[in-house]
């Protein structure tokens, strides 16, 4: 495993500069995802990372030794795009194989390598078929173990799910979690744009937003404590509620927000009161979306089956405890802890 340190790092192509000074530490052992919405430079950031891309200025250092100028092959990391870039002529087995084929590994240690890896990730039973014979989740899972068998000290993962079907992301998703705690000595970054990709998966998150950090935490920390109202607005689902102007001035702030867990319908205490617009109903949980005055419809989040529908008025209140109040450049200030009269 390895300890990876971006110091300044910068990305221009051109005049256009596409990551803008980015620091930070990534742990060994770690499993760090990179989110944030396209554009935003978490791919490229992954690609600096892994030499495929070379970098303007700043320092990338693995295990505190400098790798600017270091080939991609010499840098001890394997790879896993979008795309399963798998050899259609070839078998599972020898698609895993392959590049231990080509570094001059014994057939026996090709076999044993590749046999243990789709131990792991459940291919066992496929090792003699063709790439158009598995589902896209199989595929995936071959581009996987042909990173395992490498035994790299870095797994890149750049969108790997991307192309799944939303079951196979998740059962995908299990494996992948599954991988790092059998694999407790490779450090991981993963890139997604799905923020519940990152919550599930990630010992820490690094937002990015146009080439700059915006916060780096664990998702708890992320979720409870987001530094601004960009990554408040994009951790968590659904999204942070905002208030501005007047719905906002009993607490204090320019603009506060609340998450739809985070509110009570009440008749007695009601903060704000508004119309309901719909309601959806997931089952276990409900959705109610209210016209309150905002620029969004403010959504509460109630258990179980809710029997509001469209026209209906209600009041609603938050829990104070946890309110985020942020100021005129959205950048958080400290939680209001009672509100003001």
């Amino acid at each position: 495993m390895a300890e990876i340190r971006l110091d300044n790092i910068r990305k221009s192509f051109g005049a256009f500069e596409v990551i803008k000074g980015v620091s930070m530490d990534i742990r060994r052992g770690e499993f760090m995802v990179f989110v944030g919405p396209s554009g935003c430079g978490k791919s490229t950031l992954l690609r600096l990372i892994s030499g495929l891309e070379d970098i303007t200025s700043g320092t990338l250092s693995f295990d505190d030794k400098v790798v600017n100028q270091r080939a991609p092959s010499k840098r001890g990391i394997a790879m896993v795009f979008q795309s399963y870039a798998l050899y259609p002529h070839m078998t599972v087995f020898d698609n895993m194989a392959f590049g231990m084929k080509l570094s001059g590994r014994t057939k026996d240690e090709c076999r044993q390598r590749v046999e243990q890896a789709a131990g792991m990730l459940q291919l066992s039973p496929y090792l003699d078929r063709l790439p158009r014979q598995l589902s896209g989740g199989q595929r995936q899972r071959v581009a996987i173990g042909r990173a395992i068998v490498r035994d790299p000290k870095v797994f890149l993962f750049d969108e790997p799910l991307s192309n799944l079907d939303a079951a196979l992301r998740v059962a995908t998703r299990l494996e992948i979690a599954k991988l790092h705690r059998s694999m407790h000595n490779t450090t991981m970054i993963y890139v997604t744009h799905d923020q519940v990709e990152a919550m599930t998966l990630a010992d820490r998150i690094c937002v990015l937003r146009d080439g700059v950090v915006e916060q780096v935490g664990t998702p708890l920390e992320l979720y409870e404590t987001p530094n601004s109202l960009f990554v408040a607005g994009f951790i968590g689902s659904p999204k942070m509620n905002f208030l501005s102007d007047g719905l906002a001035q009993p607490y204090n702030a320019h603009t506060i927000g609340v998450r739809a867990e985070h509110v009570r319908i009440t008749s007695q205490a009601a903060v704000w009161s508004g119309t309901v617009i719909h309601s959806e109903i997931l089952g276990s949980d409900s959705f109610v979306y209210l016209d309150i005055g905002a620029d969004e419809p403010f959504i509460v989040r109630e258990t179980g089956v809710s029997g509001h529908r469209p026209g209906q008025k209600l009041g609603v209140a938050p829990i104070t405890d946890h309110i985020h109040r942020f100021d005129q450049s959205g950048r958080a200030l400290a939680k209001a802890s009672v509100r003001a009269a």
